[in-house]
């Protein structure tokens, strides 16, 4: 692997945390030699987006609780993420809040009841929007990745919908199915 190339692997992110770890992200980085971080930009309660309304099962526009976060690789910007919840999942909770969460927010899922069972990922490219031009430093003619992963408890109620942003010239996803 390059310095300049990022494997990301989605099981890391959808396990819990022991108590004692921090964020897979930086445990991610750090195990590949490098350093994760990320800051919340925004944190709190919005309007659905229609494809996250859809994918929550809600109607276009209705609550829910949103984490925006700006991912970096080593202090480079590697990724846009924005993560939504059902209000009846986050409302009130550290979720809806701009502070760090302790194991990452998957392990405070789980802790409030909520545990992710079946993962649905859709992958796409395009070009960036201006935003994330600024955000990631990028041309406007530089493809990216847009990755959604929408994640339903036992009951196939959803808890959780991801939707990233990442430069494709330094990402490579992979995937491992277990079967059996």
């Amino acid at each position: 692997m390059s310095a300049s190339k990022w494997i990301s692997t989605s099981m890391p992110y959808l396990t819990p945390r022991e108590r004692d770890q921090g964020d897979a992200w930086s445990a991610d980085a750090a195990a590949q030699g490098r350093r994760g971080s990320q800051r919340i930009v925004h944190a709190g309660e919005v309007p659905a987006p229609a494809e996250v309304a859809v994918l929550l099962g809600i109607a276009d526009g209705e609550p829910v609780v949103v984490r925006r976060r700006l991912i970096l690789l080593d202090d480079e910007p590697n990724e846009l993420t924005d993560t939504y919840y059902p209000v009846g999942v986050a409302r009130g909770t550290a979720l809806a809040g701009t502070a760090k969460i302790r194991g990452g927010a998957v392990t405070l899922l789980a802790e409030l009841g909520h545990v992710g069972a079946l993962v649905r990922e859709d992958v796409t490219a395009g070009l960036p929007e201006e935003e994330e031009q600024r955000a990631l430093r990028l041309t406007p003619t530089e493809p990216v990745l847009r990755l959604t992963r929408l994640t339903l408890d036992r009951d196939d109620r959803p808890i959780q919908v991801d939707r990233m942003v990442m430069p494709a010239r330094c990402q490579q996803l992979r995937y491992e199915i277990r079967i059996g």
